[in-house]
């Protein structure tokens, strides 16, 4: 519950006047599959399964318009999962209780560039988020979609979907989408409605360590929809600076009564209910369904606050 607000109201302009300082709205034609396959600037394309990056992201615009938000030529992009989307970080000690595909913000060939443009001082992360009806979730897992991890592993903010994982949740309460302070509780939700683009601006105020949600559907200007609350337990500094995500991460089910998918030819390892490492390792350990599943995201950007948040 938010109970109280700790700084102003930012100021909000209708127009693009305050500086871009990260643009991931790709101008249409120009994401092509040798520049995802490349990682090429704006994204690190590493997060994903063993696939090259172009099978699991692409371009969609010519089926599905990117958000009207913003009034500027970008492309759609399609992001999914499938059973072999198991991240092998560093090229081994696979993920398998997570199937994931996820873009990174990079600048000159680096996420980490970024970090001393973008997470200073106060920033608004822009995203828009539609569901994909041809490949959709199984709202009986967890999604994490859109988030900014340190190397700790925490997020400063995340946007997420599903049931939470190890809990029980309401049909409805699943189909909402959320926004997420570093300490789980819930600055923002609705209902993840399809056929809508749903825009989000979160701003973060990396000295002050706070945060604030901005929503809308469609067309219509972002609004303010939480109060600016103490981002409780995030790091200051360097230490809590991280790469800025957004993607589909699902989360294993862990009380799951499907048949174990196979990846060439070898099932994936269960948790074990007497071995307790196994039931808190969730990285590693659980069954997903290794269905084809999958969002669609545009107006990626991120804006200094200098001159007050863009709105439309």
């Amino acid at each position: 519950m938010l109970l109280y607000r700790v700084l102003p109201v930012f100021i909000v302009i209708p127009a693009s006047l305050s500086a871009i300082l990260y643009e991931g709205r790709v101008p249409s034609g120009s994401l092509d599959p040798a520049s995802l396959d490349s990682s090429a600037d704006p994204f690190l394309t590493a997060v994903r399964g063993s696939e090259d990056a172009s099978y699991y992201t692409s371009a969609v615009t010519d089926a599905i318009a990117p958000t009207p938000l913003w009034d500027v030529d970008e492309e759609t992009i399609s992001v999914m999962i499938d059973n072999s989307s198991v991240f092998l970080p560093g090229g081994s000690n696979p993920q398998n209780g997570f199937r994931r595909t996820e873009l990174i913000a990079e600048q000159d060939g680096s996420a980490t560039t970024l970090y001393s443009l973008m997470e200073i001082g106060t920033t608004a992360f822009h995203f828009s988020i539609m569901a994909d009806t041809d490949k959709p979730l199984n709202y009986d897992h967890e999604y994490q979609i859109v988030f900014i991890e340190p190397s700790d592993g925490t997020h400063v903010f995340g946007i997420v979907l599903g049931t939470p994982f190890n809990t029980d949740a309401s049909d409805e309460e699943a189909h909402s989408i959320r926004v997420l302070a570093h300490d789980s509780s819930i600055l923002f939700e609705t209902t993840f409605t399809e056929s809508v683009w749903h825009n989000f601006a979160v701003l973060v105020d990396w000295s002050a360590l706070t945060l604030q949600a901005y929503y809308s559907v469609d067309a219509d200007d972002l609004a303010e929809v939480s109060d600016v609350i103490p981002n409780t337990g995030v790091s200051s500094g360097s230490a809590g600076q991280g790469d800025f995500h957004f993607g589909v991460l699902k989360v294993r089910r862990p009380n799951s009564r499907v048949i174990r998918p196979l990846i060439n030819d070898e099932q994936l390892p269960l948790p074990d209910p007497s071995d307790p490492s196994h039931q808190s390792d969730v990285v590693h350990y659980g069954i997903q369904e290794g269905t084809t599943e999958g969002l669609f995201y545009s107006g990626v950007f991120v804006e200094d606050l200098e001159d007050g948040l863009t709105t439309s």
